[in-house]
């Protein structure tokens, strides 16, 4: 049996017993709370798919934010856009990390990020890696297009 082989049937035996836990479901609360921010339950459900010292690092301000304010501007965006949606299109999972693909779509009631959109919609593509520990988000990097956003709600 050659080396190549003794690891295929090491990784193959890995897989089989369930060694790597699937972590799609704990990052499913992520964006269910994203598209219900006004639902505590969804909230909870974040909260508990969370560790207490998670990090969303993206933001466009350059600091990272806290669960806490994390759940703050979700808040925020779901009073600006009641019709916020987060719809999930590609999950993969690597060992602790799992990227996700998906669409917001969602039309403001005010002024967003200083455009007013008339009653216009967004869709925007948005792109998440979430790290994983213990089955917890620990920390989530996302990329989401919101000048894609801003350019579809001023109608150019």
């Amino acid at each position: 049996m050659t080396f190549k082989t003794l690891f295929a049937s090491a990784t193959l035996a890995t897989l089989a017993t369930g060694a790597f836990a699937d972590d799609t479901e704990t990052v499913s609360a992520f964006y269910e709370m994203l598209s219900n921010p006004g639902s505590q339950s969804h909230v909870a459900a974040f909260v508990d798919a969370t560790s207490e010292n998670w990090v969303s690092v993206g933001g466009y301000s350059g600091t990272d934010k806290t669960r806490d304010a994390f759940i703050g501007q979700v808040g925020s965006f779901g009073q600006l856009m009641p019709d916020l949606n987060w719809a999930v299109q590609d999950i993969h999972q690597d060992e602790n990390f799992v990227t996700v693909r998906s669409r917001a779509t969602g039309t403001p009631v005010a002024p967003f990020f200083g455009v007013d959109g008339e009653g216009r919609s967004f869709d925007i593509m948005t792109i998440d890696i979430h790290q994983l520990e213990n089955g917890e988000i620990v920390k989530t990097w996302h990329v989401e297009d919101w000048a894609g956003a801003l350019q579809q709600l001023s109608g150019k």
